[in-house]
């Protein structure tokens, strides 16, 4: 019977991980794709450069709000939990590749920004997460 359990709640923690995988790469493909697209609005039509940072802030809000609910729903419980850590994971790698692609990248204000709206907005989306059930 001990066994039976031990299998169960190792099979349960590997299912939460893949959760929290599969959200984080959710929310990038949801990033990228809204990122493409206003990139081909910027170029293709008046739409002024003024107003990227403000859809880039939305576009991640919005994307960890999905990516904290994606490794949340399939929680039994401490859903905001798995949403912070979806978030982090989120800004953490987000901030990895700005730190490997900019020369100039330094961990400034924005950043810190960053990493406190993707860890808020994961958390929000994991307590979504956790109370919706399938």
């Amino acid at each position: 019977m001990k066994l039976e359990q031990n299998v169960k709640q190792i099979t349960n923690e590997k299912s939460q991980i893949t959760s929290l995988v599969t959200g984080v790469a959710v929310a990038y493909a949801i990033t990228c794709i809204v990122l493409i697209a206003y990139s081909i609005l910027l170029r293709y039509s008046k739409v002024s450069f003024g107003s990227s940072m403000l859809v880039i802030t939305i576009t991640c809000i919005v994307s960890v709000i999905v990516a904290g609910y994606d490794a949340a729903h399939g929680a039994s419980n401490k859903g905001w939990l798995w949403g912070i850590l979806a978030g982090l994971l989120y800004a953490v790698i987000l901030v990895a590749i700005g730190f490997f692609v900019d020369d100039n990248f330094s961990f400034d204000t924005s950043s810190i920004m960053l990493l406190i709206l993707a860890v808020a907005g994961g958390g929000l989306g994991g307590v979504i997460g956790i109370n919706i059930k399938k």
